[in-house]
């Protein structure tokens, strides 16, 4: 039976798959831990695993050693007879297929662990335990966690830990204690933590929830991995156990093997006082059974204690290749730890224990996932995770082929199954119930196995699998909905947690090279979920995405794989949006061209923070909620047209058409053109003709807009401007050089830390996105290298100068957003709005 074979036989399991997404701060390790999982698989020799980085599939992923996509790979892995009594939900055998996604860590492919998230069920969250929780750490882990996503904590680097910073174990313990503390913290935050659907989603070392080693050397453990040596060790009677007591002794174990637990050697027993009868202090059990043994192998193989090494290895019972005997040093210590302890073994069964299966996942996942009635065929289907159910499968992002200009349509199947030739239904995003658009009933070509650089054909998957589909890339660009059910209604879109505002402007070389590059950025927006391609009515074709290092490398596609051809490239340039601070100084009126219908409205503020509630999800209190007529822009951006009119006649008639002028409105604000955000919009009163002809959408969606205008050039309007939040890690001499970096591009430090048990700072900033270009650089240069910046979108600021004095710093950017958008110069005059009563 070859390896497909296998898979698919497996596939009909679904108590028995794991769906799964590694994620962490950029740089904790996730590719080469992966790579552990992947040899432990048989893809990969173990002697490579750690170097390979085999999920980095991209050539500059491999030269620049950082993570760009996200890459699936599926791995068969036999949990062991005994093992199978850990696992509290259903099973079906001892065989389990884990489909695995390495993400990227860097903030500005951030959208990536989006799509990789929706697909999978299960999180393994890196954390370098050298630098502790960082900002994407908690980025990443708030998105699984509203995805309803279940994490399990890694804890990387512990070689660094030893080798570099040579703590004790205590201060080991403290630090690993503390670690786990912080992503419990940031759990509870985002999530319903006891009594919610998912149950406990905390972490905890003692429920083998948490795992400890290093991705590099290829070894790991969980308490559970220890707890087996003790119990076999002090328990005689271990064999006459079945695999149920044997789990249960295991258990009690693990519970003594971490917080404040202590063992007294003279006595023999385990104790919760610190103190001994006779006043001496004593060993915390951690320390004592799971940190001293790692220690002694440690000191014994770096200090070239010869006959020290060779007692330990043969009382571990550690079996080494006659090639491995001959080494010393740090390869000999890899061998050893990476017998001993192999990475592969523990986090393989860390995820097939405590990770849900797709059965369990999508009974509590369904109503977040599915927009339509929770008891329709579709959501039944979802929920049960029924292969007999028709097919409802999520499209999370495209792959390039290798064939130019094609895509794999990767996805999960969350009911139903999908094979080669079935004639599906394609739901785009803009599709909505009973209409027509953005819906193709096409068949699928081909069904394949995507695995890392490679993809293998499969004739048919059943439903809590992951899968490419071959055929489907022209009639959807980023994401969809498949299925075979008629009253189907899509699969909700995802939410990212970065927003698209450093844009470039592309143009081609050669005039006659057009077409070519419209069909590069059509392709573009395909193989990227955030990134948007637009083309601004002065002609000019942008590429908008996350950050500097997102637009470096989709310009570099573009040019490279997708467009083929050479290309001229604006300077960066950020988006900025339009407010008000004020509320309008009067009332505002606009006449309809025809004279015989008039607008009466106000602008007023939103709060910050409703402004993010909107942009983040929508729900309001009832009464409120029923005169708010819609939000925009594209009916979901934070502002907001309200009705506070009393008894109008024919109101209701001219709503869509009001809705329709606000829309146009709130996109292209007065100032320069800019979107607009957190300002509502009131509806004071309206007087309309009688006749219906004479107040139809030609008359009023104009005058809307007209009227909209005026209220925000009365309410003191101004610019907001982009901020990053700026976690920089660098030693103590190179907090000057960042003071210095900061201040030449209005920036602002407001936090510095050091951090436990290192001479290393965390410092945190504010820094304008439209100052952050060659940031990284000028820090390098300034801070002779030692400085590691990591910029993530953070709010909006307003930039309080007045944009009509043309002295000021908003007035020279309106300027320029004008001159390039090619508008009239200068912010137009109220008149131009307002009418006379």
């Amino acid at each position: 039976m070859n390896f497909l074979d296998q898979i698919r036989a497996i596939m009909d399991k679904k108590s028995n798959i794991r769906n799964m997404s590694v994620i962490a701060h950029v740089d904790h390790g996730k590719s080469t831990l992966t790579d552990s999982l992947v040899s432990k698989a048989g893809i990969i020799a173990s002697s490579r695993a750690g170097e390979t980085r085999f999920t980095d599939t991209r050539k500059d992923e491999q030269e620049r050693c950082i993570t760009i996509k996200s890459t699936a790979i599926s791995l068969y892995y036999e949990l062991h007879e005994y093992n199978l009594a850990f696992i509290k939900q259903g099973k079906d055998g001892n065989g389990f297929l884990i489909n695995l996604i390495d993400s990227p860590g860097h903030v500005d492919f951030s959208s990536e662990v989006t799509a990789a998230l929706r697909v999978t069920d299960g999180a393994l969250v890196v954390v370098d335990c050298v630098s502790g929780v960082c900002v994407q750490t908690e980025t990443v882990l708030r998105q699984a966690i509203t995805e309803r996503i279940k994490p399990i904590l890694m804890l990387n680097k512990m070689d660094r830990a030893l080798l570099e910073l040579q703590l004790d174990a205590d201060e080991l313990y403290l630090n690993f204690q503390q670690t786990v503390e912080s992503v419990n913290a940031i759990i509870s935050t985002y999530g319903e933590v006891e009594g919610g659907p998912m149950g406990n989603v905390m972490v905890d070392p003692v429920e083998g929830t948490v795992g400890f080693g290093s991705g590099l050397h290829g070894w790991a453990f969980t308490l559970k991995q220890f707890a087996e040596m003790y119990v076999t060790k002090f328990t005689k009677a271990y064999a006459g156990l079945g695999p149920d007591g044997k789990c249960k002794k295991v258990e009690d174990m693990m519970k003594k093997l971490w917080g404040d637990r202590y063992v007294d050697p003279n006595a023999g027993k385990f104790t919760k006082n610190a103190i001994g009868p006779d006043g001496q202090k004593l060993p915390r059990t951690f320390c004592q059974f799971v940190l001293d043994p790692i220690f002694k192998v440690f000191d014994a193989i770096n200090n070239f204690k010869k006959d020290e090494t060779a007692k330990l290895i043969e009382k571990l019972h550690i079996k080494l290749d006659s090639e491995d005997k001959e080494k010393e040093g740090k390869p000999l210590l890899k061998a050893v730890m990476r017998r001993w302890l192999p990475a592969g073994d523990a986090l393989l069964q860390m995820i097939t224990i405590h990770l849900p299966s797709p059965v369990t996942a999508q009974k509590y996942r369904c109503d977040m996932l599915y927009e339509g009635p929770a008891d329709d065929e579709a959501a039944m289907g979802i929920k049960n995770c029924d292969p007999k159910a028709p097919l409802m499968m999520y499209i999370s992002k495209m792959v390039p082929t290798t064939d130019k200009g094609r895509f794999y349509a990767f996805g999960r199947v969350f009911s139903g199954s999908v094979s080669t030739g079935l004639k599906v239904r394609i739901m785009g995003p803009n599709y909505t119930y009973g209409r027509k658009e953005d819906l193709y009933i096409k068949p699928i070509q081909r069904t394949v196995l995507m695995m890392g650089r490679y993809v293998e054909p499969i004739e048919d998957v059943p439903c809590g699998n992951i899968v490419g589909l071959v055929g489907v890339d022209q009639f959807l660009v980023k994401m969809g909905t498949i299925t075979t059910f008629e009253h189907a209604h899509n699969m909700r879109v995802m939410k990212f947690s970065v927003s698209p505002v450093v844009r470039v402007a592309v143009e081609a070389k050669n005039p006659s090279d057009l077409p070519k590059l419209v069909e590069g950025l059509k392709r573009l927006s395909k193989s990227d979920p955030m990134v948007q391609c637009l083309i601004e009515e002065s002609g000019e074709h942008i590429i908008a995405g996350a950050g500097e290092l997102h637009l470096e490398i989709c310009l570099k596609d573009l040019e490279e794989d997708h467009a083929c051809i050479p290309l001229k490239k604006s300077n960066p340039v950020v988006s900025y949006r339009e407010t008000v601070t004020e509320h309008s100084s009067q009332m505002c009126l606009a006449k309809s061209p025809n004279k015989h219908n008039r607008l009466f409205m106000k602008s007023r503020p939103m709060s910050e923070a409703r402004a993010r509630y909107l942009a983040e999800k929508y729900e309001w209190d009832v009464s409120e909620g029923r005169k708010i007529w819609c939000f925009g822009p594209e009916g979901t951006g934070p502002n907001m047209l309200i009705d506070v009119t009393k008894g109008v006649q024919y109101l209701n008639e001219i709503k869509e058409s009001m809705v329709a002028g606000f829309q146009w409105a709130t996109k292209e604000g007065a100032l320069c053109e800019e979107n607009m955000r957190g300002v509502c919009y009131d509806i004071h009163d309206v007087s309309l003709h009688a006749d219906t002809i004479h107040r139809g959408g030609g008359q009023i969606i104009p005058t809307t807009r007209r009227v909209l205008y005026a209220s925000q050039l009365t309410a003191k309007p101004r610019l907001l401007e982009p901020l990053y939040l700026v976690e920089i890690q660098c030693p103590e001499d190179a907090v000057g050089g960042i003071y210095t970096v900061l201040n030449q591009r209005r920036g602002h430090m407001f936090d510095s830390t050091q951090m436990m048990g290192t001479l290393m700072f965390f410092v945190k900033a504010y820094l304008p996105v439209s100052e952050s270009f060659g940031f990284t650089a000028d820090l390098r240069s300034k801070t002779a290298g030692k400085a590691f910046p990591q910029c993530v979108f953070h709010h909006w600021q307003v930039l309080m100068d007045d944009p009509f004095d043309g002295t000021t710093n908003s007035s020279q950017i309106i300027a320029k957003i004008r001159k390039r958008k090619g508008l009239t110069e200068g912010i137009p005059s109220l008149n131009n709005y307002l009418d006379k009563l």
